[in-house]
């Protein structure tokens, strides 16, 4: 029996949900997977500019997650792009989605936004 992953909290994604190179047909590329936590931790840290601490405040995680999420997305970002594969976003049953412009975790540490999976 695995280990019980804690809520993580990420922003709604409001994007494509697949990548690909053009002029290639997805039947003939071998497409790549990142999660949405995945995704928001490279967002708050790599795009937003937050260290870990903060990223993993914000998605109501420790630093030590973070730190694998980010390595982990950027390990798969730079996999695409150098190999002229196809990326796939896609949502994980331990996220909770808050809208634009929620803060994090609401009263009590239960998430807004609705949960997924």
């Amino acid at each position: 029996m695995g280990r019980y992953k804690k809520l993580r909290y990420c922003q709604e994604f409001m994007g494509y949900s697949l990548f690909k190179p053009s002029g290639v047909p997805l039947s003939q590329i071998e497409t790549v997977v990142i999660a949405l936590d995945e995704l928001e931790a490279m967002r708050l840290c790599d795009l937003e500019g937050h260290d870990q601490a903060k990223a993993a405040e914000e998605m109501g995680i420790s630093r030590g997650t973070i730190q694998r999420l980010v390595y982990s997305a950027r390990r798969k970002m730079v996999d695409v792009v150098i190999h002229g594969k196809a990326l796939t976003v896609e949502d994980t049953e331990h996220v909770v989605v808050r809208g634009r412009g929620r803060g994090g975790r609401g009263r009590h540490g239960r998430g807004m936004g609705r949960g997924r999976g």
